[in-house]
């Protein structure tokens, strides 16, 4: 039952499972960033006597979208994401989500400028 559980949302797109995610959080008033916070507390502490290393890899985040340019949007998203057009359609009018993880700093800036462009509001995590 477990497993089959597991092969279920492994197929989810982006969308879904943030859906999901947000589903779960409302019905048992939990978060799922807290443990994410707590886990990084220790290494910020580490970090803090040590040199700051600069990060090389970034998450791309689409906060928001207003703006005339909403399916230059939703092409563009497509674009970056992979996602089939009612998704990314979806997360364009929804925002708040994540378009892509793991990005080279040169390679998200010039997302988040060409999404900045057509009216989005990106971050860079």
């Amino acid at each position: 039952m477990l497993d089959e559980l597991v092969d279920k949302i492994g197929g989810l797109t982006l969308v879904q499972a943030a859906e999901l995610v947000k589903k779960m959080e409302d019905k048992f008033g939990i978060s799922a960033a807290a443990p994410v916070a707590i886990a990084a507390a220790p290494a910020a502490g580490a970090a803090a006597g040590a040199a700051a290393e600069e990060k090389s890899e970034f998450t791309v985040v689409l906060e928001s979208f207003s703006g005339d340019k909403k399916v230059d949007a939703i092409k563009k998203v497509r674009e970056i994401t992979n996602l089939p057009l009612m998704d990314a359609k979806k997360l364009v009018e929804g925002g708040n989500g994540v378009l892509k993880e793991g990005v080279p700093k040169k390679d998200a800036e010039k997302i988040k400028s060409d999404l900045e462009a057509i009216g989005a509001k990106v971050a860079l995590k």
